[in-house]
Protein backbone atom coordinates (compact mmCIF):
# COMPACT_ATOMS: atom_id res chain seq x y z
CA UNK A 1 0.00 0.00 0.00
CA UNK A 2 1.37 3.38 -1.01
CA UNK A 3 1.51 6.42 1.22
CA UNK A 4 -1.49 8.11 -0.44
CA UNK A 5 -3.60 4.97 -0.96
CA UNK A 6 -7.01 4.48 0.62
CA UNK A 7 -7.07 2.98 4.10
CA UNK A 8 -9.31 -0.02 4.76
CA UNK A 9 -11.87 2.21 6.48
CA UNK A 10 -11.93 4.69 3.62
CA UNK A 11 -12.29 1.88 1.10
CA UNK A 12 -15.23 0.36 3.01
CA UNK A 13 -17.06 3.69 2.92
CA UNK A 14 -16.27 4.25 -0.76
CA UNK A 15 -17.04 0.71 -1.90
CA UNK A 16 -20.68 1.05 -0.87
CA UNK A 17 -21.05 4.10 -3.11
CA UNK A 18 -19.58 2.53 -6.26
CA UNK A 19 -21.90 1.10 -8.92
CA UNK A 20 -22.18 -2.68 -9.00
CA UNK A 21 -20.84 -4.40 -12.10
CA UNK A 22 -23.44 -5.93 -14.39
CA UNK A 23 -21.41 -8.51 -16.26
CA UNK A 24 -20.68 -11.90 -14.75
CA UNK A 25 -17.61 -13.65 -15.98
CA UNK A 26 -14.02 -14.13 -15.16
CA UNK A 27 -12.62 -12.28 -12.18
CA UNK A 28 -10.83 -9.00 -12.69
CA UNK A 29 -7.07 -8.96 -12.91
CA UNK A 30 -6.97 -5.50 -11.33
CA UNK A 31 -9.35 -4.67 -8.49
CA UNK A 32 -11.42 -1.51 -8.35
CA UNK A 33 -9.45 -0.50 -5.28
CA UNK A 34 -6.13 -0.66 -7.16
CA UNK A 35 -7.52 1.30 -10.11
CA UNK A 36 -9.13 3.95 -7.90
CA UNK A 37 -5.91 4.31 -5.93
CA UNK A 38 -4.21 4.80 -9.31
CA UNK A 39 -6.74 7.46 -10.28
CA UNK A 40 -6.17 9.19 -6.95
CA UNK A 41 -2.38 8.98 -7.43
CA UNK A 42 -2.62 10.51 -10.89
CA UNK A 43 -4.91 13.38 -9.85
CA UNK A 44 -2.79 14.08 -6.75
CA UNK A 45 0.52 14.19 -8.63
CA UNK A 46 -0.63 15.63 -11.94
CA UNK A 47 1.59 13.15 -13.78
CA UNK A 48 0.63 11.84 -17.22
CA UNK A 49 -1.59 8.74 -17.22
CA UNK A 50 1.17 6.70 -18.85
CA UNK A 51 3.39 7.29 -15.81
CA UNK A 52 0.98 5.49 -13.48
CA UNK A 53 2.97 3.06 -11.26
CA UNK A 54 2.50 -0.62 -12.10
CA UNK A 55 1.03 -1.45 -8.67
CA UNK A 56 -2.15 0.39 -9.74
CA UNK A 57 -2.64 -1.63 -12.91
CA UNK A 58 -2.41 -0.62 -16.55
CA UNK A 59 -2.75 3.12 -17.09
CA UNK A 60 -5.38 2.68 -19.79
CA UNK A 61 -7.64 0.64 -17.47
CA UNK A 62 -7.41 3.31 -14.77
CA UNK A 63 -8.05 6.05 -17.32
CA UNK A 64 -11.05 4.16 -18.72
CA UNK A 65 -12.56 3.79 -15.24
CA UNK A 66 -11.92 7.48 -14.57
CA UNK A 67 -13.58 8.62 -17.81
CA UNK A 68 -16.56 6.29 -17.40
CA UNK A 69 -17.07 7.71 -13.92
CA UNK A 70 -16.99 11.24 -15.32
CA UNK A 71 -19.44 10.50 -18.12
CA UNK A 72 -22.03 8.62 -16.08
CA UNK A 73 -21.82 10.94 -13.06
CA UNK A 74 -20.37 8.36 -10.66
CA UNK A 75 -17.73 10.71 -9.21
CA UNK A 76 -20.24 13.52 -8.74
CA UNK A 77 -22.73 11.16 -7.05
CA UNK A 78 -20.02 9.79 -4.74
CA UNK A 79 -19.02 13.33 -3.80
CA UNK A 80 -22.60 14.40 -3.11
CA UNK A 81 -23.44 11.29 -1.07
CA UNK A 82 -20.21 11.54 0.95
CA UNK A 83 -20.88 15.20 1.59
CA UNK A 84 -24.47 14.48 2.69
CA UNK A 85 -23.31 11.76 5.11
CA UNK A 86 -20.63 14.03 6.59
CA UNK A 87 -23.16 16.86 6.92
CA UNK A 88 -25.64 14.56 8.67
CA UNK A 89 -22.92 13.73 11.22
CA UNK A 90 -22.17 17.47 11.65
CA UNK A 91 -18.64 17.02 10.30
CA UNK A 92 -18.93 19.97 7.92
CA UNK A 93 -18.96 23.60 9.00
CA UNK A 94 -20.82 25.72 6.49
CA UNK A 95 -19.27 29.12 7.19
CA UNK A 96 -19.35 31.66 4.42
CA UNK A 97 -16.70 34.34 4.15
CA UNK A 98 -17.10 37.26 1.79
CA UNK A 99 -14.11 39.36 0.78
CA UNK A 100 -15.04 42.98 0.24
CA UNK A 101 -11.66 44.53 -0.52
CA UNK A 102 -11.69 46.85 -3.49
CA UNK A 103 -8.50 47.42 -5.44
CA UNK A 104 -8.58 50.58 -7.47
CA UNK A 105 -6.04 51.78 -9.96
CA UNK A 106 -5.48 55.27 -11.24
CA UNK A 107 -7.04 55.95 -14.61
CA UNK A 108 -3.60 56.30 -16.17
CA UNK A 109 -2.62 52.81 -14.97
CA UNK A 110 -4.75 51.23 -17.69
CA UNK A 111 -1.90 51.33 -20.18
CA UNK A 112 -1.89 52.67 -23.64
CA UNK A 113 0.26 55.30 -25.34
Amino acid sequence: MGRGDLTNGQWERLEGLLPVGKKPGRPRTWTHRQLIDGIRWRTRTGAPWRDLPERYGPWDRAYDLFRRGQRDGTWKRIFEQSQAKADAKCLITWDVSVESTVARAHQHAAGGP
